[in-house]
């Protein structure tokens, strides 16, 4: 798992692995005290998550893109490593998205009239 965070860039995966925690902790809360409030700080934290980690993407598509325009040439494994390294941060935005969706529909439908 923290290859998986070194892999991804620092930079981008550890704000995103402490967005999850603020969902799972909005969830918890929301379980004991369940408030439009927190449903919409849910739905903002989650959706910022997922654009974050998209923007980790571009920017390190872009650094890669640099990066191969210097180099005469470049084997198709380094290339292939660097997509994945980039592929990490919204794959990671992703599932935190969907793990605040989720947690926005079991509050929902805890939701008493």
């Amino acid at each position: 798992m923290t290859h998986l965070l070194s892999d991804g860039g620092y930079e981008f995966m550890i704000p995103l692995l402490l967005l999850l925690f603020v969902i799972l902790f909005l969830i918890v809360r929301g379980i004991k005290n369940n408030s439009d409030k927190n449903l919409s700080l849910l739905k903002s934290i989650s959706l910022f998550a997922l654009v974050f980690g998209f923007l980790g993407f571009t920017l390190g598509l872009i650094s890669a893109l640099d990066t191969i325009t210097i180099a005469k040439e470049i084997a198709p494994q380094v290339l292939a490593g660097g997509f994945k390294i980039g592929v990490l941060p919204p794959t990671f935005g992703m599932i935190i998205f969907l793990v605040g969706r989720a947690g926005i529909t079991i509050l929902i439908g805890l939701k008493q009239e």
